[in-house]
């Protein structure tokens, strides 16, 4: 078996005894004599399956009760309309942060649908090279949410900590962090993620929001986004994306067994150490993250030398250290640690980073 180093940002890779259990169970899943892909999701066997990873999720993020799960949908880009739509009619307005592509895009959507929203803090001015420092007196104190994005993907920064707001409801888009380490999840209203960075393959997406934020959805928004009618229907108003629902399900078990997400934890800051004291420790490669910014999942560096940068993506990929090229619209490398990355791969990236610079000096 000819496994490669896969950097991608996603859709990333996903853990090997992950994989292995889900191709023994493809063809037939337990004594049910079909594969998940072939289950009705009203069958025993399939609910059994999305309760166990609900309880599993429960177990590892300490959900606690008051908050819904939802196993949903449309990618969290969809989830750009769904948080205002189900949420604006607590005050009438909302305000958002922008730290990058994707907090951008979830601020001109509810600007799109005509809301009262405000960007309250942005650091675009200077290329997103950290996150905004974020205080409860900056927030309306009508605001009915404050939207963050949590980890940016494609500049490679993420909050330190959560921010304090005070009572406002904190919703935020934790796509590529969730579950790689532990968050206090009630000091959110709303948690929203794609699953396909470090939980699942592409097709899922996770909501997890306070009871009591149930009740304010439009009138006459679209029955798919309203967070309360899935919560009421088990997520499973229509059918769901069953298959990675399950695959989902085997991923936590494999945290579970692991330790929890303080043992995921205490593994992603070593390789993500290994690879930032590289950067920190030489002159070849620039990382353009500011320190106090950065993130574990997505490391971001540059060689200065657009001609140089992609000669490295290709090279590396040559190598078996693929899709390390950077996002179309920062250029650059960018090294996507999910979870399942193992710490030889980022020892394999650092060997090769090394040889690279020594066999290609600068000008």
């Amino acid at each position: 078996m000819n496994r490669v180093y896969n950097f991608s940002a996603g859709p990333s890779m996903l853990p090997l005894p992950v994989l292995e259990k889900a191709a023994s169970e493809l063809v037939c899943y337990g004594e049910s004599g079909m594969s998940v892909m072939e289950m009705s999701h009203r069958s025993p066997d399939y609910e059994a399956i999305i309760n166990d990873a609900e309880a599993m999720l429960r177990k590892l993020m300490n959900i606690p009760d008051n908050y819904k799960v939802l196993f949903l949908q449309g990618g969290a880009s969809t989830q750009f309309a769904a948080v205002p739509q189900n949420l604006i009619n607590r005050t009438g307005k909302a305000d958002y942060a922008v730290s990058g592509q994707f907090s951008g895009k979830a601020f001109k959507e509810a600007q799109k649908l005509g809301y009262d929203v405000k960007c309250i803090a942005t650091t675009k001015d200077d290329n997103f090279d950290h996150v905004p420092k974020i205080t409860k007196d900056m927030v309306r104190p009508d605001a009915a949410y404050l939207h963050i994005c949590y980890n940016n993907t494609i500049y490679g920064t993420k909050y330190p900590e959560v921010p304090e707001i005070g009572d406002i409801p904190l919703v935020a888009d934790l796509s590529s962090c969730i579950i790689s380490e532990p968050v206090d999840v009630s000091k959110f209203g709303v948690i929203y993620a794609g699953a396909q960075k470090n939980m699942a393959p592409a097709g899922l997406t996770l909501v997890i929001v306070r009871e009591d934020l149930l009740n304010y959805a439009e009138e006459k928004m679209p029955t798919m986004l309203e967070w309360k009618t899935m919560a009421e229907n088990g997520s499973m108003y229509n059918t769901p994306p069953c298959y990675t629902i399950y695959m989902a399900k085997l991923v936590y078990e494999w945290i579970l067994e692991m330790g929890g997400l303080e043992v995921m934890k205490e593994k992603n800051v070593k390789k993500a150490a290994l690879l930032y004291d590289y950067l920190d420790s030489q002159d070849y490669y620039v990382a353009p993250v500011k320190k106090c910014s950065r993130s574990m999942m997505n490391v971001t560096f540059v060689t200065g030398d657009a001609d140089l940068d992609k000669k490295f993506a290709s090279e590396a990929s040559k190598a078996g250290l693929k899709n390390l090229k950077g996002h179309r619209s920062v250029g650059g490398m960018r090294a996507s640690i999910y979870n399942a990355m193992p710490y030889e791969g980022v020892e394999a990236l650092v060997a090769f980073m090394k040889d690279f610079a020594k066999n290609n000096p600068k000008a």
